[in-house]
C-alpha cells in the first residue's frame, strides 16, 4: 500500500509543480511515507528522521514531512519529540499537501490527519517513479474493518471504501498501453472489495474485468483475508490464464484459541477448507502466508499448532514476525504481552527454519518443469542473467541471450535455491 500511496503523492505534487529527485541533498522537501503495523517499522522511521534532521541543520529551507499510518498514530509525539518536522499528513490527507506546504512557508508546522469515509483517490493517475516499467500496483480500496486485535490499520486508515471499477479498469488499460505487463490489485483486505454503485461489482467480478484488458496483462492481488476468500474467486482464478496462480492467505497462527484471541473470524478447519478448495481447482497454485510468533498468552502447544498447519499447507513462502505490542489496539488494552522476548525469538527461528525447508521442497518440485516468465530486470548477481517471476510469483533466473525486460519467455527449471528457481530459456 505504501508504494501505491507514494505514487499518489507523486501525482499530486507533480501537478503542483514539483519534480522528484534521486539526490536527497538536492531536495527542497523530503517526505517519509510510513507504516505503523510493526514496532520495527516505526523505529526505522524515527532513526531516519534523525538522519534527515542533520540535513535540515545544514539547509534551513529544507522541509520535512511524515505521511501515512505513523503520522496518523503518533501525530502528537511527532510534533513534540521531532519538532523539526514541518508537515504531518495522514493517509487521507494527500490532496491537501500543496496547502500544507504553503502553511509551512510562514514557519508554522502543518498537520492534517483527519480520516475520510469516502476518499479513494480514484480520480488520480499515479505517477510511477523508480519502478521497473513492467509491474505496477493499483490501489482498489482503502481502510479495513476486520479489527484484528493486534492491528492498528483500522485506526490509522479508517473504514473500508472501494473505488469505482471503471476507474480501476481505466488505470489498468493506461498502464498496459505504456508497456506494463503486470498489475497487482491492492487493498488492506482486497477480497472484501465491493462497489455498490449502479453496476454492483464484487471482487471476483473486478478481477475478470481487469483480466479482460488483455491476455498479455498478468493480474495479481494482495492481501486477502481467509474469511472472504470465496469459491467464486477461486473459480475466476482457475478459468483465467492471465490471473496468476498465486494467493497470499495470511494464517497468523495455527491455534484456534489464538486465532479467536486475534479476532481473525475463522478457525483452522475453515482455513484448511479454503486451502483444499484452492488446491482442488488450481493444483499448481502457490500459496504464501503471514505468521506471528509469540502473540499474547501463546503457549508451546499453540506454537506447535502453527508449525503443524505450516506442514499441512506446505507454504511456498511466508512473511514471519515476532508479535510487537501496538499501542491503541485491543491487544494492547486488554491482553498482557506475556511471552518473553527470548521465547518469541526462539519460536520465530523455528518457524523460519521450517519455512526454509518448505520453500526449498516447493522449488525442488519445480525442477524439470517449464514456466512462462515475465522478465522484470537484469539479475542483481550477474549482468549475464535475467530475472522475472512466473505465475506462482516465484523468482526465476536464466541466461540473458537476446531477451529484454518486459518479454514473456518460456523457461525450463534446471536447479534452485530455497528462494530462486534457476533455468534455461527454451
Amino acid at each position: 500500500m505504501n508504494f501505491a500511496d507514494t505514487e499518489i503523492v507523486n501525482s499530486i505534487l507533480s501537478d503542483d509543480g514539483y519534480t522528484p529527485t534521486t539526490d536527497i541533498n538536492n531536495a527542497d522537501i523530503i517526505f517519509l511515507n510510513t507504516c505503523a503495523i510493526r514496532d520495527n517499522a516505526e523505529k526505522r522511521v524515527k532513526k531516519r528522521l534523525l538522519e534527515i534532521n542533520s540535513l535540515k541543520k545544514k539547509n534551513k529551507s529544507l522541509k520535512v514531512g511524515v505521511l501515512g499510518c505513523m503520522a496518523e498514530r503518533l501525530k502528537q509525539q511527532l510534533l513534540i519529540d521531532y519538532s523539526f518536522v514541518d508537515i504531518i499528513a495522514g493517509p487521507d490527507a494527500y490532496r491537501n499537501l500543496p496547502e500544507l506546504i504553503n502553511i509551512t512557508d510562514s514557519g508554522q508546522q502543518a498537520i492534517n490527519t483527519i480520516l475520510s469515509q469516502d476518499e479513494t483517490y480514484g480520480d488520480i493517475n499515479p505517477v510511477k517513479v523508480a519502478d521497473n516499467g513492467v509491474s505496477a500496483f493499483i490501489s482498489i480500496m482503502r481502510g479495513c474493518e476486520n479489527f484484528c486485535t493486534y492491528c492498528v490499520v483500522p485506526y490509522t486508515r479508517g473504514r473500508e471504501r472501494s473505488r469505482d471499477p471503471e476507474t480501476i479498469v481505466a488505470e489498468a488499460k493506461d498502464l498496459f498501453s505504456k508497456g506494463y505487463r503486470e498489475v497487482t490489485l491492492l487493498g488492506q483486505n482486497v477480497n472484501s472489495y465491493i462497489w455498490e454503485g449502479e453496476d454492483k461489482t464484487t471482487f471476483p467480478q473486478l478481477m475478470e474485468k481487469v483480466a479482460e484488458v488483455s491476455p498479455d496483462l498478468r493480474v495479481r492481488f494482495a492481501t486477502s483475508h481467509p474469511k472472504d476468500l470465496s469459491d467464486e474467486l477461486v473459480e475466476v482464478i482457475a478459468k483465467n490464464e492471465n490471473i496468476c496462480n498465486y494467493i497470499h492467505l495470511p494464517v497468523q497462527s495455527g491455534s484456534d484459541r489464538i486465532l479467536k484471541k486475534m479476532n481473525r473470524k475463522y478457525t483452522t478447519e475453515w482455513y484448511l477448507g479454503r486451502i483444499n478448495k484452492i488446491k482442488s481447482l488450481i493444483p499448481d497454485c502457490a500459496i504464501s502466508t503471514d505468521i506471528i510468533a509469540g502473540f499474547c498468552s501463546e503457549t508451546e502447544e499453540d506454537h506447535k499448532d502453527t508449525l503443524s498447519i505450516m506442514k499441512k499447507v506446505g507454504y511456498d513462502y511466508a512473511f514471519m514476525f515476532k508479535y510487537s505490542n501496538r499501542p491503541g489496539t485491543v491487544a494492547a488494552k486488554r491482553f498482557e504481552d506475556d511471552v518473553p522476548e527470548k521465547e518469541k525469538s526462539r519460536r520465530l527461528t523455528e518457524i523460519i527454519s521450517l519455512q526454509q525447508e518448505l520453500s526449498l521442497a516447493s522449488n525442488k518440485a519445480d525442477i524439470g518443469k517449464t514456466f512462462k516468465v515475465l522478465i522484470e530486470s537484469v539479475s542483481k548477481k550477474s549482468a549475464d542473467q535475467l530475472s522475472g517471476r512466473n505465475s506462482q510469483n516465484k523468482m526465476v533466473v536464466f541466461p540473458r541471450k537476446q531477451y529484454k525486460i518486459g518479454d514473456y519467455v518460456i523457461v525450463k527449471i534446471t536447479n534452485c535455491t530455497s528462494a530462486t528457481l534457476i533455468g534455461e530459456a527454451e
